[in-house]
């Protein structure tokens, strides 16, 4: 059986604990060495390095549609606190060094979140697609992922059939952040747009870009453990040099996570040691 931490047992603590967290949290990066950029710009950098765009609505996921708007609500606060970003060399950014202030001025509103292991509507629920897209895009960079956290369980199946697994990055302030350092000569720029049914994000340089990655999947299985369904995928790269179309292959990381959801019926789960 789990342990129960203190927070469960007396929920009316969980606020101190945040705090708490969160005073901790920053701190630690007040005194780690990092120099966090802060600094936006409306002169957009003349190149881009990737694009990617992101569906907003998920019609799989089985839950009150308006759930789903609250995220878009709380998307469009939290990326107005990125969009423009400048990250210059040798600077860091850090997520919640920048959404922290997402609702300075107006409030974010009840969205999807995963609360001790079980998907619930929640202040500023669903910002974890913001973090995933913009892991997603600095792993086509050159920038360096310090800190990249899976969930440790999905409970809502993809909204397309041709998402990679394993390429998530799960962010919760106080305990969970999504860091990358800028250790080459190059200054880069996060730009973040909407429409109606889409986020779109794009990463811009000042100067041209070197390699193009491809990101991909090996060696995905389901297996069982305690009752559990765990997905467990490596996640790879193809680094290919834009002049000479030397390739290289990279592995990158494993990732774990469990999946909460029903399978369909073609993937083969096998028992854990198989």
């Amino acid at each position: 059986m789990t342990r129960k931490r203190i927070t469960e047992i007396f929920p009316f603590l969980l606020p101190l604990r945040q705090w708490q967290r969160k005073l901790f949290f920053y701190t630690k990066m007040y005194f780690d060495g990092n120099k966090y950029t802060k600094e936006k710009s409306k002169d957009l950098l003349p190149h881009k390095v990737y694009e990617v765009d992101s569906l907003m609505i998920n019609k799989n996921s089985g839950f009150h549609i308006k759930y789903q708007l609250n995220k878009v609500h709380n998307l469009k606060l939290a990326a107005s606190t990125i969009d423009g970003l400048v990250i210059k060399p040798n600077e860091t950014f850090s997520f919640w060094q920048l959404v922290r202030y997402g609702d300075k001025y107006e409030p974010y509103k009840d969205g999807l979140d995963l609360v001790n292991g079980q998907i619930k509507g929640s202040y500023g629920g669903g910002l974890c697609q913001l973090s995933n897209m913009l892991f997603w895009m600095f792993l086509h960079t050159p920038l360096t992922i310090i800190e990249r956290h899976s969930h440790t369980i999905q409970n809502i199946p993809p909204a397309t059939d041709d998402l990679l697994v394993g390429v998530d990055a799960t962010i919760s302030e106080g305990w969970k952040d999504l860091k990358i350092k800028n250790e080459t000569q190059y200054t880069f720029q996060i730009v973040i747009t909407f429409d109606d049914e889409y986020i779109y994000g794009s990463i811009l340089s000042d100067g041209e870009a070197r390699f193009t990655y491809e990101i991909f999947n090996k060696d995905i299985r389901y297996f069982k453990d305690k009752g559990r369904i765990i997905q467990e995928s490596s996640v790879y790269c193809n680094r290919t040099h834009n002049i000479t179309q030397e390739k290289r292959e990279i592995f990158l990381y494993k990732n774990r996570c469990e999946i909460g959801y029903e399978l369909p019926e073609n993937i083969r789960i096998v028992e854990k040691g198989e």
